[in-house]
Parts: C-alpha cells; sequence; structure tokens
C-alpha cells in the first residue's frame, strides 16, 4: 500500500509539471533554437537564405558592434561593483536596529526600482540637462563654472548612464543584502563589539564573508542585466552621441527594427550576449561559489 501510495504521488506530482514544462519549452527553448538558427541566415525579413558564419565574421570588421561591445562591457565593470558596494553599505546602515525610521529609508531607496522605466528615465534627462536642477545646484555651490554637457558629450553621458542605472538598482540589491543581515547571528557582533573591532573591521570581516552567496547571487543578476541594459539608454541618450552611450541590446533592437532589418545579423549580435553571460556567470561561480561550500 505505501509503494502504490508513493507511486501515485510520484505520478500526480509529475501532472503538475507538464502545463509549466510545456510553455517554457514553447515560450523560450524554441524561440532560442529559432533565434540560433536565424544568426546563420541573412537577407530580408521575406527572403532569408543559409549565410553561414557570415553574421559572426561581419562582427569582426564592424566598428559600431565593437563600440556597442565596449561601452557594454564599460558600464558592467564599472556600474556593477560600485552599486553593490553602495547596496551593501546602505543596507548595513538600515539594519541598525536603533536607527530610527529605517523603514521609511528602506521604502524610499527601494522605490526608484518599481517607478516606471520611462518615468525615471525622463526625469534623469531633465534633471541632467544643460539647464537642469543638478547643474544649477553644482554651480550654485561654486563646484562648476559652467553647465556639464550630460546629453552631448560623449564621456559625460555614460557617467548620466553609470548614475542612472545605479540610483534604479541599488535598493532592489540593498533588500536581499538586509535580508541576509537578518539571518547573521546578533551575537558574533556582540563578541567582535567586545573585542573592540570599529564598524568598519565588523563591515568587511563579518558582514561580507557572511553575506557571500548573496553578494554572488546578486553580483550574477546584475552581470546579467547590464548586458541586456537597453531602457535607460534608449530613453535619456539614443545611443548618442555619436554611438558613445550605445548598448548591445540596443543595437540589436536598431539592427532589427531602426535600419533595414537584419534578423540574421541582430540575432547573431544577441548570441554575443548570451555566451558574455555564460563566461562570466562560470567566472563568478568558480570565484565565489567553491570558497563558499568549503
Amino acid at each position: 500500500m505505501n509503494g502504490k501510495g508513493k507511486l501515485g504521488t510520484k505520478k500526480n506530482g509529475n501532472g503538475f509539471i507538464i502545463l509549466p514544462v510545456i510553455l517554457i519549452s514553447i515560450l523560450v527553448f524554441i524561440p532560442m533554437i529559432q533565434a540560433l538558427v536565424t544568426s546563420f541566415q541573412s537577407g530580408t525579413p521575406t527572403n532569408m537564405h543559409f549565410n553561414g558564419i557570415g553574421n559572426y565574421q561581419r562582427m569582426l570588421t564592424d566598428t559600431t558592434f565593437r563600440k556597442a561591445f565596449l561601452n557594454t562591457f564599460l558600464y558592467l565593470i564599472v556600474q556593477v561593483p560600485v552599486m553593490l558596494f553602495l547596496a551593501l553599505v546602505l543596507s548595513s546602515i538600515l539594519n541598525d536596529k536603533n536607527l530610527k525610521f529605517k523603514g521609511m529609508f528602506r521604502t524610499a531607496i527601494f522605490l526608484p526600482c518599481i517607478t516606471s522605466l520611462v518615468s525615471y528615465s525622463l526625469v534623469m534627462k531633465s534633471l541632467f540637462s544643460v539647464n537642469g536642477f543638478v547643474n544649477t545646484l553644482l554651480m550654485n555651490i561654486n563646484m562648476i563654472t559652467e553647465p556639464i554637457p550630460w546629453l552631448t558629450s560623449p564621456i559625460w553621458a555614460k557617467v548620466l548612464i553609470i548614475i542612472s542605472i545605479t540610483w534604479r538598482w541599488v535598493g532592489y540589491n540593498m533588500i536581499f543584502f538586509i535580508a541576509g543581515l537578518q539571518n547573521i547571528d546578533p551575537s558574533i557582533y556582540e563578541a567582535a563589539d567586545i573585542d573592540g573591532a570599529t564598524a568598519i573591521q565588523k563591515f568587511f570581516r563579518i558582514t561580507i564573508p557572511n553575506l557571500k552567496p548573496i553578494i554572488l547571487f546578486t553580483t550574477i543578476t546584475s552581470t546579467i542585466g547590464t548586458l541586456q541594459l537597453f531602457d535607460e539608454v534608449q530613453n535619456i541618450t539614443v545611443g548618442g552621441p555619436a554611438n558613445a552611450t550605445l548598448t548591445l541590446s540596443q543595437y540589436i533592437y536598431n539592427l532589427s527594427y531602426k535600419f533595414t532589418p537584419n534578423f540574421g545579423y541582430g540575432a547573431a549580435v544577441s548570441f554575443v550576449i548570451v555566451v558574455a553571460i555564460i563566461i562570466l556567470t562560470i567566472i563568478q561561480n568558480k570565484v565565489g561559489g567553491d570558497n563558499n561550500e568549503a
């Protein structure tokens, strides 16, 4: 009876996953395979033909692709570490049981990540315009003598994109870190206080080591999100000036819908992102995962 009961339960359990497996296959795996096949084709959407590795060879001489690739990895290398460090610091501050109104502060910092992408992009574009609030404030406190061309300078436009995505996603990662901090035994910090440890020593020697699994998770998700960056660039700078802020995702969009449609080449560029995500995820797991398992 027990054996039959277990068998019946297993069959019923398998029945629950049939629909999700079918939906994931139809909506995820089949389109991925179709995109891979498309990456080896060229021509107009109504007249596609096999092109071998021609699309991938084209990337080697495509200066626009190279610029988009370098821009995307610049955002990744600069923004992700800064964002995660700020999230760690803020979570440590807002996890203090003696801090008043910490619920209000947590909510205020988390709100940007649930704000409409278009709305917040327009706000950032307005704040950082030549006559916007940021330039006016910096000039009033004598930090600058003339307005910074945030939207028209290749360097400052990149800085603006980094500021925008950092402002939006710091609160999102902060919530994960706060959840992790609440699972750390308070007695560890009490023992450190008795030993005379400073706040900085406790942060680097207790907080960060105990949050390694969460740091690994947020690093991987932030890496994936940054490699797929599109909305902020499209709505704030439109990839300009002169493709100075163009990302790989925006270039794929331009290839597919803005320029003469070239789905084959666009699909090939998209698989560069896929390969980059896989490689970086493996590296991050090796760096952070092995030590965590040990």
